[in-house]
């Protein structure tokens, strides 16, 4: 068969086979990597199903090599499973259909990094012979770019087709929206086409394509045919081919130029499709379609105010929140921070993984009966992604501007039978889902700040994930205490090195036993042991002025390389914060 480039400009479309995962398993009941599998144990079956496509209409079939990679498979099993499954589709397709070399998604954090394990699944193809490669399912940009530019360098004449899998809502698993992925991919060298797949049915995924922008290369959708039920353990898909052919056909008002289906998708939903594809309305001179809206900015309010003037350094104070449901004595912390000028009051997450009031529900108290700024922190422990949605839109409504998002610590082993971890999220994936959220859903974005752990042993690794979170979104950052000569060096690194707002972390220590607790129990938090030495034998009173006298000298050696300061509140002690604040307003430090 002619070039895909060719056969997109004398036809105008192009039409892809369906799911070969799902009817593979709908003719042999297996299960969860037995489809990858079939190219080395049942290859007349996969061959079969290659041609039940092909004679269906579709113009294109994706090799069965969705999940051949090394995550799953040992590398030369992989290495077989792959050139197999491109014999068995070339047999298959003969001069009837192209083949496209299937790459599906790669995990981040898995056994290879992605760029390096997107190349070597496309080293496998290219040294078998493929031109055409399909990268689908994917749900960010991370190691496509590098594959796709490996693949044009050992061949220049390749077709590469990147599709991305989004949620309803149009956000993918990894927190990126399906406008800012697209637009990426329009925006990348090497990358000829791009589009969306799987998740989504053909309704759906028309109501996404008809808020995004017009890209200048050619589109794709590869729909679900519909959505599953299960049924005594089996996943099944129902709907009707004909329903799915007539939605996925309408698909091409809205630029869509190459077309096919992915989970459930039978060669009677293709033929289905291939039949209604010339009766459908192609978007010749398509109405001006929505640009990406550009992040809205904040709502303004004092504490971003003067983190952004360079003559002031504005104080976020922590209070953790309390354990039970009364909040007499936390609100009059509260207020009493407020009366002594704190900018901000920031509110951990269930700290330590135990279960506190939620942090993001007393902001909006604070906010709502103080007029009080303040930040809640958002883990990713204890959400998945449509809980920090609803989060997100509720903290919203209610003008909350600023959010901390941090992985969150993990529950204590002996409590993982009871409650479960979620982790839907990175802290990064986190950041780029909000700022996505701003860009197109929210009336307004938030300031998004991330953790930054100055006493890390290793501060390069603490260093580049910074620069990821700020790529993500991230604003600014919240430090650990600066208590040692490495966390000040530490800090005048970041300095250099990132351009978000930095508050420097002071954390009063306010007795012997409390510095040795901090320093050997605390993760993220380490202590000078000539400080830890001064508080041996200090009573109560004694050892408030060494909080005093350590936290001051600490923020005078920050000063010149931060915006502000983060206090952190000391078993509730909001006297203490208020003593050092004051102090470090006579001295001309805030």
């Amino acid at each position: 068969m002619q070039d895909v480039r060719e056969t997109l400009a004398q036809q105008g479309v192009v039409l892809f086979d369906g799911g070969m995962g799902t009817f593979y398993a709908q003719r042999n009941r297996t299960g969860h990597l037995a489809c990858e599998m079939a190219n080395l144990t049942a290859p007349e079956e996969v061959e079969v199903i290659h041609r039940l496509y092909v004679k269906a209409g579709a113009q294109a079939i994706k090799t069965n090599t969705f999940n051949a990679n090394r995550d799953n498979f040992p590398e030369a099993h992989c290495r077989e499973i792959i050139r197999s499954g491109w014999e068995i589709a070339c047999r298959a397709a003969g001069e009837d259909a192209l083949v496209f070399a299937d790459i599906g998604p790669v995990a981040a954090g898995g056994g290879q990094a992605p760029e390096e394990e997107y190349g070597f699944v496309a080293d496998c193809f290219s040294e078998a012979g493929a031109v055409n490669f399909i990268f689908e399912s994917v749900g960010e940009e991370a190691g496509i770019a590098e594959a796709a530019r490996r693949i044009k360098a050992a061949r220049p004449e390749a077709f590469i087709l990147v599709c991305f899998a989004v949620q309803p809502d149009g956000f993918s698993r990894e927190g990126r929206s399906a406008g800012q992925l697209l637009a990426w991919a329009d925006g990348c060298r090497n990358i000829d086409a791009m589009g969306l797949n799987c998740v989504l049915s053909a309704h759906h995924m028309a109501g996404l394509m008809a808020k995004l922008p017009r890209f200048s290369k050619p589109l794709a959708a590869l729909p679900n045919a519909g959505y599953p039920t299960v049924r005594a353990n089996r996943v099944f898909y129902d709907g009707s081919a004909a329903y799915f052919a007539q939605e996925a056909a309408g698909l091409r008002q809205y630029g869509v130029t190459i077309f096919g289906g992915c989970c459930g998708t039978t060669p009677e939903h293709i033929g289905a499709l291939k039949r209604r594809l010339p009766l459908a309305e192609k978007a010749i001179c398509p109405s001006p379609a929505p640009s990406l809206r550009e992040k809205v900015p904040c709502r303004q309010d004092d504490f971003w105010d003067g983190l952004c003037d360079a003559a002031r350094k504005p104080f976020a104070v922590e209070l953790d929140p309390p354990e039970a449901a009364n909040l007499d004595k936390y609100m009059a912390g509260a207020r009493e921070l407020q009366a002594a000028g704190a900018d901000i009051i920031t509110i951990a997450d269930c700290p330590i993984a135990r279960a506190r009031m939620d942090a993001s529900l007393l902001a909006c108290k604070l906010q709502r009966e103080l007029g009080m700024n303040a930040m809640p922190h958002m883990t990713c422990r204890d959400r998945n992604r449509n809980a920090a949605q609803a989060l997100l839109l509720g903290l919203s409504a209610e003008g909350i501007n600023h959010v901390l998002a941090v992985t969150g610590d993990p529950l204590p082993s002996q409590r993982r039978d009871e409650v479960q971890s979620v982790y839907h999220f990175n802290s990064r994936k986190l950041m780029a889902y909000i700022d996505g959220l701003g860009r197109e859903v929210l009336e307004h974005s938030f300031h998004v700040f991330g953790a930054l752990n100055v006493n890390a042993a290793n501060f390069d690794i603490q260093l580049s994930l910074a620069k990821e979170k700020e790529a993500n979104g991230a604003e600014g950052f919240l430090t650990q205490p600066i208590l040692t000569a490495r966390a000040l060096a530490n800090l005048k690194r970041a300095r250099r090195e990132l351009s978000g707002k930095i508050l420097g972390g002071i954390m009063p220590i306010v007795s012997h036993r409390n510095a040795v607790f901090l320093s050997s129990e605390v993760a993220g938090v380490a202590v000078d042991p000539a400080i830890v030495a001064r508080y041996e034998g200090a009573d109560r009173a004694r050892g408030e002025e060494l909080a005093v006298e350590i936290s001051l000298r600490s923020a005078e050696d920050m000063a010149p390389y931060v915006d502000g300061f983060y206090l952190m509140t000391p078993f509730g002690r909001t006297g203490l914060i208020v003593r050092i604040m004051e102090e470090m307003r006579r001295r001309g430090l805030a």
